[in-house]
Order: structure tokens, then C-alpha cells, then sequence
């Protein structure tokens, strides 16, 4: 599931960036999701998609099972199945853009490129549905989306540590997908028709 929102993701950003960077016959920018460290950069300029953190979505956490109805192939005995809603996980990427470090001007350039994916990120609060790839496409439901949130100051230090001590301009970027829980449904029977008896009463003294 998380390399299909890899690829739907590189889907909305090679169709909606400038085609100075995208364009249907050559493709002017490279898309990696690895670890933000320079030799891991290969081909420049590039962006950069690391997945950082997974975890449940609390605030849309739901109880209400959904009820779908099913027949058989000549059409009886048809059935309900009762499924739980599916588990809401926030994926959250850092995004960084690198260009290689043949000019004086390079940070410029890296902004640039950064400024453009925010304005494409921004004006997608869910990611369109052509866009989605795989398992995520399969769902039906929406994919949300939020760019610029906000992240406590010490933990973008200790993260850059961790890095190498190099920090760079960045964006963090959340999606959230629906995660099925498929091993919990509920078959039964199908009520197609209720039947009612009713029997006359005798009158008082009859």
C-alpha cells in the first residue's frame, strides 16, 4: 500500500508541476523516496519524498460497520456482509529538492523547485482520483491530503542530526488512507420478505 501512494504521488507531481520540469517526452526531474542524504541523490535536479512517520488518524477514527449486499451468480440465497470501517493512517513525508552544487546559485534553485510543489500540493486538498494508483485506487474512498503542517522545532533538529547535521529547506507533507480491515466481516442471511399471521379475535360474549 505504501508503494502504491509512492507512485500516485509521483503521479499528481509529474502531471501538475511546470512542464519545465515535466514533460511527455522527456522528463527534466528525478523523484526518489529515500533518506534525504546527498549521495543518495543521484540524478540532479531531483525531489525527494521520505516517508517518516505512520500512525492511526484518531480524530477520524469510526465505529460504524458499513452493510453491502451480495448475490450469487444465478441470482439466489443473496447476503449481507457487515464490514468495519476501514483504520484512517496519516503517511507523512518530508519533501526536499536538491540541485547539484555546480553554481553559486544552487539554494535558489532548490527553493524555486520547493515553492512549485507546495502551490501543486496545496490546491489538492484530496488527491484526484486518475491520480491514484494500485490498492488506493481500488478502495473507492478519498485520499486526503495536508501540506504545511507544523512540526515542533526540536524535532526537526534532532531529525537533521540524525541526517548529518546538513538541514534544508523542507516541506511536511501528511497523507491520509483508508486501511481496510478485511479478516473482521460479518456474513448473514439476507431478509427479503417478512410474513404476518393474523388471527380474528372473538367478541366478548360471542
Amino acid at each position: 500500500m505504501f508503494a502504491d501512494l509512492d507512485k500516485s504521488l509521483k503521479n499528481i507531481l509529474a502531471n501538475e508541476m511546470p512542464k519545465d520540469y515535466f514533460s511527455p517526452r522527456n522528463t527534466l526531474l528525478s523523484i526518489y523516496f529515500c533518506m534525504p542524504l546527498d549521495e543518495d541523490i543521484k540524478e540532479k535536479p531531483a525531489l525527494n519524498l521520505f516517508l517518516y512517520d505512520v500512525r492511526e488518524n484518531l480524530e477520524l477514527r469510526s465505529s460504524k460497520w458499513s452493510v453491502e449486499r451480495y448475490k450469487n451468480q444465478d441470482g439466489t440465497n443473496p447476503v449481507s456482509v457487515k464490514k468495519p470501517p476501514p483504520t484512517m493512517v496519516d503517511c507523512s513525508y518530508f519533501i526536499t529538492s536538491w540541485f547539484a552544487k555546480t553554481s553559486d546559485d544552487f539554494p535558489q534553485q532548490e527553493h524555486q523547485l520547493l515553492g512549485e510543489v507546495m502551490k501543486v500540493l496545496l490546491r489538492f486538498p484530496e488527491i484526484p482520483e486518475q491520480y491514484l494508483h494500485g490498492s488506493l485506487k481500488e478502495l473507492d474512498l478519498p485520499v486526503r491530503a495536508a501540506c504545511l503542517r507544523p512540526l515542533p522545532t526540536q524535532s526537526l533538529g534532532e531529525f537533521w542530526q540524525a541526517m548529518g547535521g546538513k538541514p534544508k529547506a523542507m516541506l511536511n507533507y501528511t497523507v491520509t488512507i483508508p486501511v481496510p480491515i478485511e479478516d473482521r466481516e460479518v456474513e448473514f442471511p439476507l431478509v427479503l420478505e417478512s410474513t404476518f399471521h393474523l388471527q380474528q379475535q372473538n367478541s366478548p360474549g360471542g
